[in-house]
Formats: structure tokens, C-alpha cells, sequence
């Protein structure tokens, strides 16, 4: 009989790690909350650095989880090891598994924690995912009845701040910013778009190119500040107060449209789990593997594993990879079983 693993979290890095251990034999059961799997890769319209549509990635790992079993609008309560693992879900429906993966990624910075953005205050203060969305939908982001004539992104927002309790970097934000830049630009030639950012952190393959074409072929403002305060007029404007960490100087400017850049933080199922099984966190809050360097998809506790975004800020590509090499190590202890 195929021994069973329990994949909990649908995200990317899940559905990943779940169609690479059926091809490696092992019975498998995901467990999603959400209506669907795709986690947030779902929300997205395009994603970097070419742009490509992300329906076209879920509909690849979709078609490859053919032979998983999928549990919907499913959450765990409570789990429970004598041997193997039995996992007890919230209409009481009991799993058994001799291993499990933890997917359950992350959730989005709370941005009314920013109130200085005058997000949830101010019309026209929206965040990146919102703006994501509105892409996805064919919806334009118009200043009352008209193009906005400018337009801020602002980075950063619950990331790499000691205010908001999250010092670590979010990696996928400044591309984020990049890319939207471009597409708000495409969507409004006249616009004029800018960036207030700490520092530009274009880490992969092609992102760096992203960001030169932006300036090069869009014209795309790239301000390095820290913006202090955004502010109403009695028009729906925005001022956004930044100081310009180039030149020392203060600057004031008045836009129609304010993005904010919101960074990832770890889901509250996380800390449940954590108490579950036994795991340690980071200063981060996220959990931490066992060695993050040799073996980062491996937990102190035997037969627990992890992959994506349940580790620390995460993109596509390399949750992907991760849920892969997570397939792998489950296999090798496994099949170390007797």
C-alpha cells in the first residue's frame, strides 16, 4: 500500500510538492481553506518579469494533480501522532498520513497599520494588491471620472520596518512596484508615475532589466525617500511628504492615486500549526527549518516538512522549486521508512 502524505496549504509551493510525490508513487491529500487552490498566485493578473498571464501556471500544476486528493474549504484543528499522523479537520473528518507538508504561505501586511497612508481613510489610497486585481479584472483605476495624471507607488509598506514589528525584506515587492509601473503607464500614457523606495532590491534573473526599461522606455519616476505622510485635499488628491534620502531634502507631491506596496507576513493558521507539531519560529515569525542552509524543507520534528512562503517571503518561481525539493526529501525519509 502507497504510503500517505498530507499536503496542508493549496498555494503554489503545495500543489507543486503534491503532483511530484503522485508521480513518485506516494498517496497524497491536500488540504486548501479556500474554494480553490492557486493561493494568491490566483489574484494576480501578470506576473514578472515577462508578464506572463498566471492562469497559465495554476492550469499547468492543476493538470498535473490529477491523481491528488484535493479537500476544499477545509481547515486543520487539530493533529495528532501515535506512529503516524492522524489530522482532524473542522467538520471532523480524520486524515492519516506518515508524513506532512506545511504550505500554508503567507498573508498580506495589514496596511491599515500604516494609518500615516491614510489607507481605508482616503479614496484613493489602495494597495498593490488591489491594484493586482483591478489588471486582473479589465477595471481601470480612475481619479473620480478621469485618468489619474499621477500616480505614487510607495515601497515598503510592513516591510523592512521596525514600527510595524517586521525588520526582513519581502523580495517580491520591488519588482512588484516595476511591474505595475510599467502596466499603469501602458494603461495611462500621460500619467506621470513614481516610486518612493528605500532601496531597489531586483534580485532574480531579469528583474534588473525590468527596472532600466521602466526608466528607459516609460519614463518611470524612481525616487529614493522615505515618504512620512500621505495627505487629502479637499479634491481626493493625495500630497505625499517623502524626503529625498539622496539629496537630504524634503518633497511635497500631489497625486491622484497612492499604491502601497504591501509586504507578506505570517498567516495566524501558522502559529496553530507551530503549537500542533512542535515547530519553532523565526524572529520573523515564520517557521523555521531545521538547518536553513542543507536542510531548509526539513523540521526539527520527524516527518514534518515544509515548503514556499510558510518559511520567510517567497516568489513564484522559487515557491515552485521549493515545493519540488520538498517532494524530494519527503520521498528519501519515506522510503528510510520501515
Amino acid at each position: 500500500m502507497a504510503k500517505q502524505v498530507i499536503i496542508i496549504g493549496g498555494g503554489v509551493a503545495g500543489m507543486s510538492a503534491a503532483s511530484a510525490l503522485t508521480e513518485m508513487g506516494f498517496s497524497v491529500c491536500l488540504i486548501e481553506k479556500e474554494n480553490q487552490t492557486g493561493g494568491h498566485v490566483r489574484q494576480w493578473d501578470r506576473l514578472f518579469p515577462d508578464r506572463r498571464e498566471s492562469q497559465e501556471v495554476i492550469s499547468f500544476l492543476e493538470g498535473k494533480m490529477k491523481d491528488v486528493e484535493v479537500l476544499l474549504h477545509s481547515s486543520v484543528t487539530a493533529i495528532r501522532r501515535n506512529g503516524t499522523f492522524t489530522v482532524t479537520l473542522d467538520n471532523q473528518h480524520e486524515l492519516h498520513g506518515d508524513a506532512i507538508l506545511l504550505a500554508t504561505g503567507y498573508q498580506l501586511f495589514d496596511a491599515f497599520k500604516k494609518e500615516e497612508y491614510g489607507y481605508g481613510i482616503y479614496d484613493h489610497v489602495m494597495t498593490s494588491a488591489e491594484l493586482e486585481e483591478m489588471f486582473r479584472l479589465g477595471i481601470k483605476p480612475m481619479f473620480h471620472d478621469r485618468p489619474p495624471r499621477r500616480v505614487a507607488f510607495i515601497h515598503c509598506v510592513g516591510s523592512r520596518d521596525e514600527k510595524s514589528g517586521n525588520m526582513y525584506c519581502s523580495k517580491a515587492c520591488c519588482v512588484t512596484g516595476v511591474k505595475q509601473a510599467i502596466e499603469t503607464k501602458e494603461m495611462f500614457p500621460d500619467a506621470e508615475i513614481f516610486n518612493f523606495y528605500m532601496d531597489l532590491r531586483m534580485f532574480d534573473r531579469h528583474f534588473e532589466e525590468m527596472y532600466f526599461e521602466a526608466q528607459r522606455d516609460w519614463g518611470i519616476n524612481f525616487i529614493r525617500g522615505r515618504v512620512s505622510e500621505c495627505a487629502e485635499n479637499t479634491d481626493g488628491s493625495i500630497v505625499v511628504k517623502v524626503e529625498d534620502t539622496l539629496t537630504a531634502r524634503p518633497l511635497k507631491i500631489t497625486v491622484d492615486l497612492v499604491v502601497l506596496l504591501v509586504g507578506m507576513v505570517a498567516p495566524p493558521e501558522t502559529n496553530k500549526l507551530v503549537e500542533m507539531l512542535g515547530l519553532s519560529t523565526g524572529d520573523d515569525r515564520f517557521i523555521l527549518p531545521s538547518d536553513e542552509h542543507i536542510m531548509a524543507n526539513n523540521t526539527a520534528t520527524e516527518g514534518v516538512f515544509l515548503a514556499g512562503a510558510v518559511k520567510g517571503p517567497a516568489c513564484i518561481v522559487n515557491s515552485i522549486a521549493d515545493g519540488q525539493a520538498a517532494a524530494v526529501q519527503i520521498s528519501a525519509y519515506l522510503n528510510s521508512q520501515h
